[in-house]
């Protein structure tokens, strides 16, 4: 199956009260305010952001990076879902005690993921975004901002996040009501 097929396959797994949804999938491989790596990572690590649910963004994500993209865009995944719990608690926790504290969490995955450093914190971004994490929201934002992403660019990567949160959302709720027997 081709990357469009998997696209089409995602589009078609999705019923009509989600037309929306499928119109703004179809739309990501024309977003221009993103590289390539930029926006594929940013549907990669978003579709694992969302629980793996997606196999079509994978595929589709997977044929389109460096095997060494792809595998920093799943640690954006994977150190963010831990890192979004924790500062999110920290940033939301009315005692200040917290902030103070250093996070003892191993997050080298940071630093040591293989590509541009503006790539991999824009996949961090998204996938703070599907999770909620304001502190980390800034904390990326701030460092796209400086390595000289516009603005358009990171709500381009956002919008990626939503759209694929979305989706993932309906397909996992369809999923689940298809097993469940009707009394």
């Amino acid at each position: 199956m081709g990357a469009m097929d998997s696209l089409q396959a995602l589009q078609a797994r999705l019923p009509d009260f989600a037309k929306d949804l499928r119109l703004n999938l179809g739309a990501i491989p024309t977003i221009e305010s993103l590289d390539v790596e930029q926006l594929w990572g940013t549907v990669l690590a978003s579709a694992y952001a969302t629980g793996g649910v997606l196999p079509e963004l994978v595929h589709m994500a997977d044929e389109r990076l460096s095997p060494e993209a792809s595998q920093a865009a799943r640690t954006a995944a994977s150190v963010m879902g831990m890192n979004n719990i924790y500062y999110r608690f920290v940033h939301l926790a009315t005692n200040p005690t917290y902030g103070q504290l250093p996070a003892r969490l191993r997050m080298q995955g940071i630093k040591t993921h293989g590509v541009e450093q503006a790539n991999f914190e824009l996949w961090a971004l998204a996938v703070s975004a599907i999770h909620g994490c304001g502190a980390c929201i800034d904390s990326h934002e701030r460092v796209l901002l400086r390595a000289g992403l516009v603005p358009t660019a990171i709500q381009d990567a956002v919008r990626i996040a939503a759209i694929v949160h979305g989706a993932a959302q309906v397909v996992t709720t369809e999923r689940a009501l298809a097993t469940v027997p009707v009394a």
